[in-house]
C-alpha cells in the first residue's frame, strides 16, 4: 500500500489523538455525570474543527518541504475533502443516535457516557476496516467498482426511505439481547450492569443503558460500511483515509449535543446525504473513464449539503407542519 505516512507521521497523529481524547475524557467533564450544554458542545465542535484544520496545515507544511508543493496541495486537498465527506455523512449517524436515546428514554446526563464508548469503538472499528479496504484495493482494483455500486445503491435506498422511521422493537439484535439477558426496567445512573440478589446468590443484570450502547456501536459499524468506501473515491492512501476519518469521528459526540435540539429543522438533509453517496458511487464507477478532480468533488459535496440545509430551513419557515415535527 503506497502512502505518504512515515513512521513518525503515524506516531505524531496517534499522539495528537491520544492527547485530545485524554483532555476530552478526563479534564472536561468526561468522568462526571452531567448534561452537556449547547455552549459546551459548540465550544468543543470549534475545538475539534480547529484541531483538524491545524493538522491539515501541518500536513501541507511537511509535505511542501519534503515532497514538493504539488504533492502538498494534492494530499491536503484530499484530507480536507475526506474530512468534509465523513463529517457530512456522520450527521445521519447523529439522527440515529437521537432516535435510539429517545426510544430507550436515556436521560440527557447519561448520554455522554454512551457516546464516549461509541466514539472509541468507532475509531477501533474504522481503523481495522480502513487498512483492510486499502489492502483489498491495492490487490484487486475492481473492488472500487463494488464500492461504487454499493454506495450508489445505498444512496438510492436512503433517498427512497428518507422519511421512513425504523421500528426498533423489531430490531433482531435488541430482540436477541432481551431474550438472552436479564435486564432491569430502570437506569442505575451510569452503570451498564448491576448485581441483584436472587435466591441467595448474586445475578448480573444489564441496564437499558447497555442496550443503548450496543445499538450505538451497531449503528457506528453500519455507517462505517457506508462512509469508508466513500473516502476511497477520493484517495486510497491509508494515512489520508484514516486521519480524515478519525478527526471527523472525534468531533462527532460534540456535534450530536450541538444538533440535538435542532435536528428537526433539517428535514431535507437526508436527501442531500443520499445525493452525496450517489455522486461518490458514480464517481467510483467511472474512475477509469472520467477523472473527476478532488477539488470538483469537494465543491459538489459542499454544494449538495449546503443546498439541503438551506432548503430545510426554508421549508421549516414556510410550512407550519414542519415546525411541529
Amino acid at each position: 500500500m503506497e502512502s505518504i505516512g512515515t513512521l513518525w507521521m503515524w506516531g505524531g497523529f496517534a499522539a495528537v489523538v491520544a492527547v485530545m481524547l485524554a483532555i476530552d475524557l478526563l479534564l472536561v467533564g468526561g468522568g462526571r455525570e452531567h448534561k452537556v450544554s449547547v455552549r459546551e458542545a459548540g465550544l468543543w465542535t470549534v475545538v475539534w474543527i480547529s484541531v483538524a484544520g491545524l493538522f491539515a496545515a501541518a500536513l501541507w507544511w511537511h509535505l511542501d518541504g519534503s515532497m514538493g508543493r504539488e504533492v502538498a496541495n494534492a494530499r491536503t486537498l484530499e484530507f480536507v475533502t475526506g474530512y468534509l465527506i465523513e463529517k457530512a455523512l456522520a450527521v445521519d449517524n447523529v439522527f440515529v443516535w437521537l432516535m435510539l436515546f429517545s426510544f430507550f428514554a436515556v436521560p440527557p446526563e447519561l448520554q455522554k457516557r454512551v457516546l464516549i464508548y461509541g466514539v472509541l469503538g468507532a475509531i477501533f472499528m474504522r481503523t481495522g476496516m480502513i487498512f483492510a479496504g486499502a489492502w483489498l484495493i491495492s490487490q484487486f482494483h475492481w473492488v472500487l467498482y463494488l464500492f461504487g455500486a454499493f454506495l450508489l445503491a445505498t444512496g438510492a435506498k436512503m433517498m427512497w426511505f428518507a422519511d421512513h422511521a425504523p421500528d426498533l422493537e423489531k430490531n433482531p439484535v435488541l430482540r436477541w439481547l432481551r431474550g438472552h439477558m436479564k435486564i432491569t426496567p430502570e437506569f442505575h445512573r451510569e452503570k451498564f450492569f448491576v448485581w441483584k440478589e436472587e435466591g441467595g446468590r448474586l445475578v448480573r443484570y444489564a441496564t437499558p443503558l447497555f442496550l443503548a450502547l450496543v445499538l450505538v456501536e451497531l449503528s457506528d459499524l453500519i455507517f462505517a460500511v457506508d462512509s469508508i468506501p466513500a473516502i476511497f473515491a477520493i484517495t486510497t492512501d491509508p494515512f489520508i483515509v484514516l486521519t480524515s476519518n478519525v478527526f471527523a469521528i472525534l468531533g462527532l459526540r460534540a456535534m450530536y449535543f450541538l444538533l440535538a435540539d435542532f435536528a428537526g429543522r433539517f428535514a431535507l438533509l437526508k436527501y442531500g446525504l443520499a445525493a452525496v453517496l450517489m455522486f461518490i458511487g458514480t464517481k467510483m464507477l467511472l474512475i477509469d473513464l472520467v477523472k473527476i478532480p478532488v477539488g470538483v468533488s469537494l465543491g459538489v459535496v459542499a454544494c449538495l449539503i449546503g443546498v439541503s440545509v438551506v432548503l430545510s430551513l426554508r421549508r421549516e419557515r414556510l410550512v407550519p407542519e414542519a415546525r411541529e415535527r
